[in-house]
């Protein structure tokens, strides 16, 4: 099975064709540096996002959130389930963790100061 992906790891933009032969990649054409050649391999074995969305704070303000690393694709209707559930207290600040180890190793985070 072929695939053609657009690399989205620089500006360039590099067309990418992937082999793929039971689940590996068997060849791969197209990138012009090795984050591309990275990153084709990772979303054709087993894509992987950043989730963002927002928490409702005790006082009922939203707050805003993402995963501290991306998680399985197939995973994120399980993360947004979870923050869906998730509320907090303020004061909250950048870079504070909401809820360890959300999915896949991923910490859900604090965005902003409130």
């Amino acid at each position: 099975m072929k695939r053609t992906l657009t690399c989205i790891e620089c500006p360039i933009g590099c067309e990418i064709e992937v082999e793929l032969e039971d689940g590996k990649v068997v060849s791969l054409t197209g990138n012009s540096c090795p984050r591309g050649k990275i990153y084709a391999e990772a979303e054709v074995v087993c894509p992987k996002r950043v989730v963002t969305s927002t928490v409702r704070a005790e006082n009922g303000e939203m707050i805003p959130v993402k995963t501290d690393k991306p998680v399985r694709k197939d995973a994120i209707f399980e993360v947004m389930q979870k923050i869906n559930q998730t509320t907090c207290k303020m004061p909250v600040a950048l870079g504070d963790i909401l809820v360890e180890n959300i999915c896949d190793d991923a910490n859900l985070i604090v965005t902003g100061n409130f």
